[in-house]
């Protein structure tokens, strides 16, 4: 499809807290906004249907889910069951880092863009409140620009392509009072590491330890439900 008058963005959507905060960022911009999920292999589907949940109540023109094994790589907690999600503090780049998953995301969102016609990716990385993952800095997502410019017939062609994280300078419990200001119900929202089938969390995880915080630091009530 040719670029269009039409403000479009792809939107990496996992279900999560920040994500969700990040498609309501999109929308609240003005961008009609398509909502990508991945199905990479990890441990749970939980935060899949959580995703669909956010993108109708939010109001994402479309909703897709893509499937990538990640699984089939391994070298991750959250794609290999033989190894253990950590349920304390940890150091360094921890063992729930999943390799390349967010270049791998943002490429299919930049494929999905070109489609589209669309001239904007989205996603919720967040470099103050986060586990370390080193795909969640300011300089991949500068990084992923210069490559959608170089690897697509869109930017060959002299179009541009612009990637927005407007969570990146935010910590957990501002992403949280943004969120509320917008209308998100976080309570649909699943953002542990091992969720149970029915999106439950486990309460102890990094992932659990850093949105409780969130909610007890921006002074509002934990809307999430544990196992």
């Amino acid at each position: 499809m040719p670029f269009t008058e039409v403000r479009r963005a792809v939107v990496l959507l996992s279900g999560g807290l920040d994500s969700a905060t990040a498609l309501a960022w999109a929308i609240q911009e003005g961008w009609e906004c398509f909502a990508l999920s991945v199905a990479y292999g990890q441990r749970h589907e939980a935060e899949l249907a959580a995703a669909a949940k956010v993108a109708q109540a939010l109001g994402a023109r479309e909703h897709r889910v893509m499937q990538v094994d990640l699984a089939g790589i391994g070298g991750s907690a959250l794609t290999d069951p033989s190894i253990a999600v950590p349920e304390t503090p940890t150091t360094g780049i921890p063992v729930t880092y999943v390799p390349a998953r967010n270049t791998l995301f943002l490429a299919l969102a930049l494929g999905w863009a070109e489609v589209l016609g669309a001239d904007d990716l989205v996603i919720g990385v967040n470099a103050v409140d986060y586990s370390g993952y080193p795909d969640c800095r300011a300089e991949f997502i500068a990084a992923f620009e210069r490559l959608a410019q170089a690897a697509t017939r869109a930017g060959a062609e002299g179009h541009t392509f612009r990637v927005h994280a407007p969570l990146l300078r935010l910590n957990k419990a501002e992403i949280i009072q943004d969120g509320l200001r917008r209308g998100i119900d976080y309570s649909v929202t699943v953002s542990c590491y091992q969720a149970d089938s029915e999106g439950r969390a486990c309460g102890k995880c990094d992932s659990c330890r850093i949105r409780r915080e969130g909610f007890s630091s921006a002074g509002v009530p934990d809307p999430t439900r544990y196992q």
